[in-house]
């Protein structure tokens, strides 16, 4: 085993790690626990289950999944960690090209293919979603800004993308600063107590920016980084503990949707164990406990995390309805869905967000390059300790991934 990552040479050299293969893997499971959720728990898909909730006639199974949404709790913390890690060093035009290649080529590809699903087999897809799809919808989807436009998701995932969203928007602040252990832990500390004290203003706007539900998972990623890069110490302990306080203190608040959505009570001690579980899992990867797993099929199967979850609910209900209707059994109709959302996120890695990701990368670039000659400067302040490389030692950070 070994251990985190200590200060940077004096010389300023990255100190390079091997790829954190372990998050790849809690990636998928991430991922997983999400779809089962929806297929085999979430009462907004009893169309497709003729009219009754998955709770009515697969209470065993149901009784597990209904806590799979837990795994956007897992997806925060990750997200968290390795966007300080892929940020640190950088200018923020290069954060910023990194995001768009990160998140928009798989992205856009998910909206058309779902929207084509959607309306290619009307009588399969769920009223709900066919009646919300016109052209406008799918043109406002495609901005990943549904929420501020007023517009319907095409698919229900996707309000996790705008978390995400918020969540680099705060962070480009710290970038544009130029990061560094003193500064990336101040904004922890002021986020977290934000967090706590502007929803009690009563301000939206100001609400909307500090995410008091969403907060704590996305400072626990950041910190939990900062223990992997420098090592831990008390203060970072305290900035951890008092956000996984924090989310404690907000179960009964973020489990109340999704007690409506499986149909029945979710018992909070479950909730705690598994956001706590996603806490010290991630707390293991950075101290090196999870060095040991370097099997290459996790890169592929970080790879397939995303657009897996972009494309597994609306078209993977479409999908399961489809099969039940020409007679397929519950069991068999979820494997091939699930087979076939496999099959779809492979060929959307491979056909789209690879090559789209790359020509965008080149021309982001360029454009970017191209705006500081003409600044005549770089126009950020240099990371005080120096780069780090991200998990494959190549910078590449992969959002809800």
């Amino acid at each position: 085993m070994s251990g985190p990552v200590p200060l940077p040479p004096a010389d300023g050299r990255p100190q390079r790690r091997p790829r954190l293969f372990a998050l790849d893997g809690l990636r998928l499971i991430a991922a997983l626990a999400v779809l089962s959720f929806h297929w085999t728990a979430d009462g907004d898909a009893k169309e497709i289950w003729g009219g009754r909730t998955p709770h009515e006639f697969m209470p065993e199974l149901s009784r597990f999944t209904s806590y799979g949404w837990l795994g956007v709790q897992l997806f925060f913390i990750i997200s968290g960690f390795v966007i300080c890690m892929s940020c640190w060093g950088r200018r923020p035009g290069d954060f910023f090209v990194s995001r768009v290649v990160r998140l928009m080529p798989a992205y856009w590809a998910a909206v058309l293919f779902t929207t084509v699903v959607l309306l290619a087999v009307p009588t399969f897809g769920r009223a709900a979603a066919r009646g919300g799809i016109d052209a406008n919808t799918v043109l406002v989807n495609l901005t990943l800004f549904q929420k501020p436009l007023n517009s319907t998701y095409i698919d229900g995932v996707y309000w996790t993308l705008w978390m995400e969203l918020q969540f680099y928007l705060l962070f480009a602040i710290v970038v544009r600063m130029g990061l560094s252990y003193r500064r990336v832990t101040a904004f922890c500390g002021i986020w977290a107590v934000a967090s706590l004290l502007v929803p009690q203003a009563g301000n939206p706007l100001l609400t909307l920016f500090v995410m008091p539900l969403e907060a704590p998972y996305f400072i626990a990623g950041v910190a939990i980084y900062l223990m992997y890069r420098f090592g831990p110490n008390l203060m970072l302990w305290g900035i951890v503990g008092f956000t996984w306080l924090t989310s404690m203190g907000r179960i009964d608040e973020l489990k109340r949707g999704f007690e409506g959505a499986a149909g029945h009570t979710l018992s909070w001690n479950v909730v705690a164990a598994v956001i706590t579980a996603a806490y010290l899992v991630i707390i293991a990867v950075a101290l090196g406990y999870f060095d040991w797993a370097r099997w290459r099929w996790l890169t592929v199967a970080g790879a397939l995390t995303y657009p897996l979850y972009l494309i597994h609910q609306e078209a993977g209900w479409t999908m399961i309805h489809w099969l039940r209707s020409l007679g397929a059994g519950n069991g068999a109709a979820l494997a091939v869905s699930f087979v076939a959302a496999l099959s779809v996120a492979w060929l959307l890695h491979r056909l789209v967000e690879r090559p789209l990701g790359g020509l965008l990368k080149r021309r982001l670039t360029k454009s970017v390059e191209a705006m500081r000659a003409a600044s005549g400067g770089t126009g950020v302040r240099p990371s005080a300790d120096g780069p780090q490389p991200s998990a494959d030692g190549r910078g590449a950070a992969q959002p809800l991934r």
